[in-house]
């Protein structure tokens, strides 16, 4: 039988007092018996356990995350406002070469593609190898596949493989 992740039955029985309102200690017990009795069902259904070896790799990850997706929300909506003028906006696809193997590392870094403004994941190849990433406003697209590579990809390679 596999380990169940201490973390996510801690958020999952956080979820459930936040969902009941209530910090009571029966509520809290009960709570913590369901989130390891799902986590210990659901095992069965991931035959690929993540291994994180470096935190504090992904602690940093996490806080250039949130400060890309601030960023990238004011040159959205300059975009869309129009605010724009040194130059028109320019919609494109680009291809960003991986070296990230990791099925778990991929997933993060489709996630924060995905949720960081003016970008979205849109193909991956079969041999993922290659990405392909629609820009909203394309300036320079090796500076795109640099920002992905360097500020992304590297510190998820370190955190997964």
């Amino acid at each position: 039988m596999r380990r169940v992740p201490p973390v996510m039955a801690v958020v999952l029985t956080a979820i459930w007092l936040l969902l009941n309102n209530t910090v009571a200690l029966r509520s809290a017990i009960l709570g913590a018996l369901l989130s390891i009795a799902l986590l210990v069902a659901a095992a069965r259904l991931r035959p690929l356990q993540p291994r994180m070896r470096r935190a504090s790799v992904a602690i940093r990850l996490i806080f250039t995350v949130l400060v890309d997706i601030v960023r990238s929300s004011i040159g959205v909506g300059r975009v869309i406002l129009g605010l724009v003028h040194s130059h028109q906006v320019r919609s494109a696809f680009i291809e960003v070469p991986l070296d990230l193997r990791d099925p778990h590392g991929l997933a993060a870094l489709a996630m924060i593609i995905t949720c960081t403004p003016g970008t979205i994941w849109a193909n991956l190849t079969a041999d993922r190898r290659v990405l392909t990433v629609h820009v909203l406003d394309l300036i320079d697209e090796a500076r795109w596949v640099s920002t992905i590579k360097q500020r992304y990809e590297r510190p998820l390679m370190e955190v997964f493989e």
